[in-house]
């Protein structure tokens, strides 16, 4: 089964090339070590949240900008392997070096955890996608309903012109001293993270599809015969981002 890790971070916006020049050499090593795809998202249309929000979660200041991106793995098992393999080279490769190629952000709020798909709806576009992101918190013991309830909306998207939905329950996801998922979407002690992304051919048809789903009468929470929230809405943070780094084999 296949596996992920997801990663949200916060990137002066006036170094959004150092960022990409950063990302595309780091990403590499990555890539090296078995990922399968790797998409580096940078924010666009980003709204703040009332309790939760994309640049809460990472404390962005106003001269920041908002990233969002994970690496596709064939299995947890060959990401593990990668992650050790990197980690204990991390002295010895230039690319991973702070000397050679430093951070053009601060690492300190980073979050990232580690994710299981749930569902996986369509396949990688050829051609780069436009991305929704979205982050949640569901009751541990909802996993089931928060499946059938996100495959149920999911086949929604796709009706209205999405190519891939990926649907990602936290599986390694640790706390970090300033920001990480859990405090992201305030989770409790009962609940687990869920990191998704919806991939578009393009923003246009994005926002078609969204303007579609809003008036669709099985979007609505109103309707009885619609399933209810198996989570708190409240608390889900979600994004449209555009790829500036993509690598594959």
């Amino acid at each position: 089964m296949s596996y992920f890790d997801g990663f949200i971070l916060a990137v002066p916006t006036a170094n959004r090339q150092k960022f990409i020049d950063h990302a595309k050499l780091g990403d590499s090593v990555f890539m090296d070590l078995g990922a399968l795809r790797i998409l580096e998202c940078w924010a666009d249309d980003v709204p703040d949240g009332k309790l939760t929000d994309f640049r809460k979660s990472v404390q962005a200041t106003a001269d920041e900008s908002v990233v969002f991106s994970w690496i596709e793995w064939p299995d947890k098992a060959a990401r593990d392997a990668a992650m050790e393999k990197m980690m204990s080279g991390i002295e010895s490769d230039p690319r991973l070096s702070p000397e050679t190629n430093p951070m053009p952000f601060d690492g300190k709020r980073m979050i990232y955890g580690g994710f299981a798909p749930l569902l996986e709806l369509g396949a990688p576009p050829a051609a780069l996608p436009y991305v929704d992101g979205i982050v949640l918190a569901v009751p541990t013991a909802n996993k089931q309903q928060y499946t059938d309830f996100a495959r149920k909306f999911d086949d929604i998207f796709i009706e209205f012109g999405a190519l891939r939905i990926v649907e990602g329950w936290g599986d390694d996801v640790p706390d970090g001293k300033l920001t990480d998922f859990r405090r992201a979407v305030q989770a409790g002690a009962d609940e687990s993270v869920v990191f998704s992304w919806i991939e578009w051919p393009d923003k246009a048809i994005r926002d078609a599809g969204m303007k579609k789903m809003m008036e669709d009468p099985r979007m609505d929470p109103a309707n009885p015969d619609n399933p209810k929230m198996p989570f708190d809405g409240k608390r889900m943070f979600f994004g449209g981002f555009r790829p500036v780094v993509a690598l594959t084999p």
